[in-house]
């Protein structure tokens, strides 16, 4: 399936399900495009970022991935990034798939019935092999990863000693090879 524009299908979405908050003066608060052919394991994300006080954040939907796919997936997937940006942009709230994207996902499934938004995809993703393996310091838990990572820690050592934040007595170290 070709691709298809992604404005007016954002502004369609924006007027019937977010009151049209994401939008000054018809001006999306976040620009929409489609990936390059990069974008290869997620289908879409939500990025926000502020340089000399300006906030400027955009929505990225995978070509490589929904370009084969029907609409539905395209809507779908555009629609919780679209939950991201409102969260972000409208209720001010850092916040990924708590109580309010939950609230609010649920809210458009119940308006209507040409897709359905989810917290995670099952599209057909080709992903590297797991080949690094990583081992908990603390625990001995044995993790494995596509590429050895710097500085990561066992999350549940970090929950169960720490409240949930990251430290240094939960690394994560790689085995030589």
């Amino acid at each position: 399936m070709a691709l298809i524009p992604l404005l007016p299908l954002f502004h369609k979405f924006n007027r019937l399900f977010f009151e049209n908050s994401l939008v000054i003066n018809f001006e999306p608060v976040v620009d929409i495009r489609w990936s390059d052919n990069r974008l290869k394991t997620t289908a879409g994300f939500y990025k926000r970022r502020q340089i000399n006080g300006v906030i400027n954040s955009e929505i990225v939907l995978s070509k490589p991935i929904l370009e084969p796919l029907p609409i539905t997936d395209i809507q779908s997937t555009l629609c919780h990034e679209m939950i991201h940006a409102w969260i972000d942009r409208v209720l001010n709230i850092n916040e990924i798939h708590g109580a309010n994207f939950i609230d609010k996902m649920k809210k458009i499934n119940s308006q209507q019935s040409s897709f359905k938004v989810s917290i995670r995809h099952t599209f057909p993703v080709n992903r590297k092999e797991l080949k690094y393996m990583g081992k908990c310091i603390n625990c001995g838990s044995i993790f494995m990863y596509r590429r050895r990572m710097k500085n990561i820690a066992c999350k549940s050592c970090c929950n169960l000693f720490f409240k949930g934040s990251w430290n240094k007595k939960c690394l994560i170290i790689f085995e030589n090879q």
